[in-house]
């Protein structure tokens, strides 16, 4: 029930122009929409219970977050198109996200750079292994992992190319 009251905030706090400008990337692709919505919920749950106090801010948890999140919806949308609509997709719901709700420049790095994380992780284990047959667990115990070497990120000219990255509030 959380998760939806967020959600419903989240949308009620929109302007018309970022509501049409969300639809006009949903409407075509009405499938993806929902597999993407289904797969921002999951990864919400599952980030927060892994990562209670860092989940929703920009801790590890969030960085763990926004690349579980480009690896359900590439997994739900390859289930139903080719790996190329589903990265194409992906790419331009979390872009837009990160437009809509706009953060903090460091912040939104951080995001955009985690959510690339996740779509690259995805698109190597791909050749492995059948799109079909994917599963939550082949990410969520991965990434879980990458967390060890997770690297801060201090400054807009950090470049940690392969490493999840989030922001120490300390």
């Amino acid at each position: 029930m959380r998760t939806f009251k967020i959600f419903f905030n989240a949308i009620r706090s929109m302007s018309l122009k970022k509501i049409m400008r969300l639809l006009s990337l949903l409407l075509p692709h009405p499938l993806f929409a929902l597999l993407s919505f289904h797969a921002t919920i999951q990864a919400f749950t599952i980030a927060q219970k892994k990562f209670p106090k860092t989940a929703s801010n920009n801790g590890i948890g969030n960085a763990f977050r926004h690349a579980l999140w480009c690896c359900f919806i590439m997994m739900y949308c390859c289930k139903v198109s080719s790996p190329e609509k589903a990265l194409d997709f992906c790419k331009r719901i979390t872009d837009m996200h990160e437009e809509l709700f706009p953060n903090e420049p460091l912040e939104t790095k951080m995001d955009l750079h985690n959510n690339k994380i996740g779509m690259d992780y995805f698109m190597e284990l791909l050749p492995g292994i059948h799109r079909q047959f994917f599963e939550k667990g082949f990410f969520i115990d991965s990434l879980a992992k990458k967390m060890d070497e997770a690297k801060v990120l201090k400054s807009l000219d950090d470049n940690f190319e392969g490493h999840l990255v989030y922001l120490d509030k300390e």
